[in-house]
Formats: C-alpha cells, sequence, structure tokens
C-alpha cells in the first residue's frame, strides 16, 4: 500500500470585502490552534466578488504585517501575480516577509489571473498595467522563477538576458532566512503553467471543483515530471476548497475526496465576513474529522 504523508490544513481569507481587523482576528486565532498549520491570502488589487467599489488590500503588505503578529503559521501569498510586480522586486518583497516572519513563508506565484472575468481584467486598466496573452504570461512566469531563485541564493551580482526580463548586476541582500531559499508554490491548471511547476514548483496548488480535471491535471503534471528526469513525489500536491458554513458537510466530502485523490496539503478558502471563532470551527468541523 502506497505511504502518504500526513496532511497539512490551512485557510484562505482573501483580503477583500472585509477590514484589517477582522484578518487579523482569524489570524491570530488560527495561530493558536495546531491544527491549522497555514495562512493565506489573495493578490488581487480591486474585488473580484461582492461589491465592485469595496475594499481590497493589497497582499504583500498585508502579509508582511500579519508575519509579525503571529509566530507559528506558515504564510503565503495565493498565488502572486507574476503580472503585477517585476521579478527582482518581489525577490526583495519576498524576502522581507521571510524575515520578519522567523522563516515561515510559502512563496506562492503564478501567471496571473485570465482577466477574461470583467472584475478581474479591470485591475490593469485601473492601475496603469500591462495585460499581455496566456503565451507571455507563462513565459513570463519561467523566466521570474529563475531569477528569483537566482537573487535568493547566489552570492556574486549577476546578469540576466530574458526574453521577458533583463537584469544588469543583479544582487540579493539579505538573503531569505529559508535555505536555500523558501518553498516556491505555483498555483494553475493550465497545460503550459504545469510544466513551469514541473521544473520550479516545491508545491502545486489547483483550485478544487472539479475533481477529476484535478486528478488529470495532477497525472499530467507527473508526466511532464518524467520529462525532465524530477520525482513526481519531489512536489507537493495541494488544493484549494471553497469553505461552506451552513453546509459542511459537502465541503468535508471534498476535501476526503482529495485527499483520497493524493492532494495532502489542503487550502479552505473561508467566505467573508468571518464568524467570530470561525477558526476553531474549522478545526474542530473540517480539519479534525478529515485528518
Amino acid at each position: 500500500m502506497p505511504h502518504h504523508p500526513r496532511p497539512s490544513f490551512g485557510i484562505m481569507t482573501a483580503p477583500s470585502q472585509v477590514g484589517y481587523d477582522d484578518v487579523l482576528r482569524v489570524w491570530r486565532e488560527a495561530d493558536e490552534l495546531p491544527q491549522i498549520e497555514h495562512a493565506w491570502l489573495f493578490d488581487h488589487l480591486m474585488p473580484i466578488f461582492g461589491d465592485p467599489d469595496g475594499p481590497t488590500f493589497e497582499g504583500w503588505t498585508l502579509l508582511s504585517a500579519l508575519a509579525a503578529q503571529t509566530r507559528r503559521l506558515r504564510l503565503g501569498v495565493l498565488v502572486t501575480s507574476n503580472r503585477f510586480r517585476p521579478p527582482a522586486i518581489l525577490a526583495k518583497i519576498a524576502t522581507t516577509v521571510d524575515i520578519v516572519s522567523g522563516g515561515r513563508l510559502d512563496f506562492g506565484i503564478g501567471a496571473g489571473s485570465r482577466p477574461g472575468h470583467p472584475m478581474a481584467r479591470r485591475e490593469y486598466d485601473a492601475h496603469g498595467l500591462p495585460y499581455h496573452d496566456a503565451a507571455h504570461a507563462v513565459a513570463s512566469l519561467a523566466e521570474a522563477c529563475t531569477v528569483i531563485k537566482r537573487l535568493w541564493t547566489e552570492t556574486e551580482p549577476f546578469d540576466f538576458d530574458g526574453t521577458h526580463h533583463r537584469l544588469t548586476q543583479a544582487y540579493g541582500n539579505p538573503k531569505p532566512v529559508q535555505r536555500p531559499h523558501p518553498p516556491i508554490v505555483i498555483g494553475g491548471r493550465a497545460s503550459a503553467t504545469l510544466r513551469v511547476v514541473a521544473e520550479h514548483a516545491d508545491i502545486w496548488n489547483i483550485p478544487g471543483g472539479d475533481l477529476d480535471d484535478v486528478v488529470q491535471r495532477s497525472a499530467l503534471l507527473d508526466r511532464y515530471c518524467a520529462e525532465i528526469g524530477r520525482d513526481p513525489a519531489a512536489i507537493v500536491r495541494s488544493i484549494h476548497v471553497p469553505v461552506s458554513y451552513e453546509r459542511p458537510g459537502p465541503t468535508r466530502d471534498m476535501i476526503g475526496q482529495a485527499l483520497d485523490a493524493g492532494f495532502r496539503h489542503v487550502v479552505l478558502g473561508l467566505p467573508a465576513p468571518f464568524p467570530e471563532g470561525v477558526a476553531r470551527w474549522v478545526a474542530d468541523e473540517l480539519v479534525t474529522p478529515s485528518a
């Protein structure tokens, strides 16, 4: 019988349509509960659900604040849009968060949202950001992962002459606490993105939903790993499962199916508003019955 590592469970609190105090309350409570091992934000600059004019916090600055207010949780952005920040700047931001947190960062990154969704697409125009097609975004992501890892690990300045990113005498100082670098979490399901996952990721995350499709995507990742000579088991499989406060049964069922399919890193997406004691509820109603 195959050995499956112990699953880990975390929460995702999208920092949108809520206040800072709401997110901080949930993270502080989760930090005291060993059943919850990681916590996540998302990376959008404007709401993608609810009131289109409602509040949305910038993910990385909020993450740094939460890192300073917690002591145990691993933490990250699920996932950073590579479209929003140049990779060398992102590497510096992530290093700062890893240091503030004492080495608890899981570095999430992806090609960026697909702005076919009108509430996502408007982020680019509203912030003066260019929007490129999917092929450009994935190729840029692959280069960004290379640049970021080099900035985290290399001890001498270097030049990088890529198609999408060019750096002269690039050098990262200080280095992250975690060595050789924070775990890299790449999110996505497209075939081209999975090739980047196979090369660069320590953890691969995919949104839950159609579990048959999720399993097929995981098998495709196995194939891409084999093509480049990497052990597929070296990449932890992670899934985002939306939570229903009113109907926890289907959420538990989805968790069980994901675990049976080999997904050992489970991120439970908490809808806003966050009820009082929601982290304890997650631990008692979702994590403990599933572990």
